[in-house]
């Protein structure tokens, strides 16, 4: 593998950032407020299906005792 000097590695990295397409603000904003609606949904399942969990064991074991 071939070393580059300081001086080109920076110009290489300069060169690679200027490729990368940045979000727009609007983008930022949509994609933030949709990871937590998912969030919120996923959080909320798993509420439900550690409830359901909870009342099963405890049904489980009052009977077995």
């Amino acid at each position: 593998m071939a070393r580059t000097n300081p001086f080109q590695f920076v110009q290489q990295v300069r060169a690679e950032v200027a490729k990368v397409v940045w979000p727009t603000r609007r983008e930022t904003g949509i994609t933030t407020v949709m990871v937590m609606i998912m969030a919120t949904i996923f959080a909320a399942f798993f509420f439900v299906v550690d409830i359901l969990i909870r009342f099963s064991l405890e049904t489980i074991l009052r009977f077995a005792s």
